[in-house]
């Protein structure tokens, strides 16, 4: 079965990023480590992402960790370099990025954000994370991959 392209896909093809799509039943899985172990992966090479505002600016960071790992709030703001953030509100998800809860992807938001993602994504040869459609992964190898798609690594778990 073919799969229609998402936005996601597209950038990764104009950045030159190779990559490999897995879907999956996003109703049958419903948590990160349900998805990961669904397409037989380590849980901490498959990753989410989240997405915060600083209360003081009303400036957004997306942070992007692995799904087995909560984000360390007091970490994510020493790296965004706020005294102190908090996760958006569900309802906000989509106006904001055009995306959906349980279909965020860091790449192809309406708007571009700071872009944090953990330190461990060095780990591993490659990760996974939304394609931008509930149900669907990509899979890029993490050669590079800050520098091609803007990603900070940092330690935020």
């Amino acid at each position: 079965m073919k799969t229609d392209k998402t936005n996601v896909m597209r950038i990764l093809e104009q950045k030159g990023v190779d990559y490999s799509t897995r879907s999956y039943d996003p109703d049958a899985f419903p948590t990160g480590v349900d998805v990961a172990a669904a397409l037989g992966e380590d849980p901490g090479s498959v990753f989410k992402t989240l997405v915060t505002v600083c209360a003081r600016t009303g400036e957004h960071f997306v942070f992007v960790i692995p799904v087995c790992a909560g984000l360390d709030l007091r970490k994510a703001a020493r790296a965004s370099g706020s005294k102190e953030i908090s996760m958006i509100r569900q309802k906000e998800l989509l106006p904001l990025t055009g995306y959906v809860h349980g279909g965020c992807s860091p790449v192809g938001m309406k708007k571009s954000f700071p872009t944090f993602i953990d330190e461990t994504y060095i780990l591993y040869d490659r990760i996974s994370f939304s394609a931008g459609r509930r149900g669907l992964q990509v899979t890029v190898r993490t050669s590079g991959l800050d520098a091609v798609l803007g990603f900070v690594p940092a330690d935020l778990v």
